[in-house]
């Protein structure tokens, strides 16, 4: 029985999230990967809530590497507006690669910590 590529991505989304919490004082930075899009949230797992977000929507000029690396950037300054310095990083199954890897650059470059 073969394994669908989505569904090796669930089973190791679900490994990383056993050992990958939010809290108020270290948020969880989330991200979501489409095929012309990039998502990331900083989310509070105890309260169950959204700190900030942001997305290539509207980004469509640019390469996507690009795209990932503008979306870090901006999900860093809201972050920050929120009061959030540090974040665990939680690459939802993806591979540390590509475009995950540029947003967790751009993340960086925006002053969060991980």
């Amino acid at each position: 029985m073969t394994i669908k590529k989505v569904e090796r991505r669930i089973k190791i989304k679900f490994r990383i999230r056993k050992k990958v919490n939010g809290t108020a004082e270290r948020p969880r930075l989330s991200v979501f990967r489409s095929n012309k899009q990039i998502y990331a949230q900083v989310i509070n797992d105890i309260d169950g809530k959204t700190l900030a977000s942001a997305s290539s929507l509207g980004l469509e000029k640019l390469a996507k590497i690009e795209q990932a690396k503008k979306v870090g950037a901006l999900l860093a300054e809201k972050a920050k507006a929120a009061g959030v310095e540090s974040v665990v990083f939680d690459r939802n199954g993806y591979l540390y690669h590509g475009r995950v890897q540029a947003l967790a650059e751009g993340a960086r470059e925006g002053g969060l910590n991980f």
